[in-house]
């Protein structure tokens, strides 16, 4: 059955991947992204994907831009929660500028974008939600306090989303990529490269494209007895409790 899925950060990185995926499953995907029109132009000449552009840390852009996915695509099926920036920086040197930039786009961002899109989906008893969160969301990192905080709320809002909407026909699950092969960690210098890979035991990055394919499953009719999940995906490198 052809549904409508809308990935936030979808035209680049692990999100295009997830897009591509959805498309691949089936699915009529549209992709938001936030600033970067040529590469939004090309992904949609080459995948046929619609894209629309807004900032997912804006609850009236979300709002507006959920409206005209539904009136241009249809009403939005399965929800990726994908989008999301760093700010990178020692939390005793972070000022409130990185802080809070990223808490609004990696986590407030939840509530802007589900919102819109809950009571549709628990009124038509059908709906996937997908958020991305990471392994440092798991275990931590240095330098990342503003993104491991707002990762690990991923986790919580899954479980607690998961658990109000069981009974509506409505799985909300979460995936924590570990280091993948994206143009983000290809800016990451050589030799910290090398030593990133020397920690994951399966000895290379993961690909954007198997983040898509577990993606793809999570949104299908297969994983209808799935909520409340939280999904690693990252080589052996961190081993999370059951």
């Amino acid at each position: 059955m052809t549904r409508v899925a809308l990935v936030t950060g979808g035209t680049r990185g692990i999100g295009a991947a997830i897009a591509v995926a959805l498309k691949a499953a089936g699915h009529t995907v549209a992709a938001t992204f936030a600033g970067n029109v040529e590469k939004a132009e090309a992904f949609r000449a080459e995948t046929g994907i619609a894209v629309f552009q807004w900032d997912v840390a804006d609850e009236a852009a979300c709002a507006a831009g959920v409206a005209r996915v539904a009136a241009e695509v249809g009403p939005v099926d399965v929800l990726v929660n994908n989008a999301g920036i760093t700010r990178d920086g020692w939390f005793h040197k972070m000022d409130y500028q990185q802080w809070s930039a990223v808490l609004r786009t990696n986590l407030d961002s939840m509530f802007t974008m589900t919102r819109p899109v809950i009571e549709g989906m628990r009124e038509r008893g059908f709906g996937r939600i997908v958020n991305i969160s990471s392994i440092n969301g798991q275990k931590g990192q240095l330098g990342q306090a503003n993104y491991s905080a707002a990762k690990a709320g991923v986790i919580g809002f899954t479980k607690a989303l998961a658990l109000e909407n069981a009974r509506k026909g409505v799985t909300v699950n979460c995936i924590c990529p570990g280091y993948i092969d994206t143009d983000m960690v290809a800016a990451v210098p050589e030799k910290v490269l090398e030593g990133i890979i020397g920690q994951i035991p399966v000895g290379r990055l993961g690909k954007a494209e198997e983040i898509g394919a577990l993606t793809a499953y999570l949104a299908s009719d297969a994983a209808a007895f799935m909520t409340g999940a939280v999904l690693t995906i990252n080589g052996g490198q961190y081993i999370a409790n059951g």
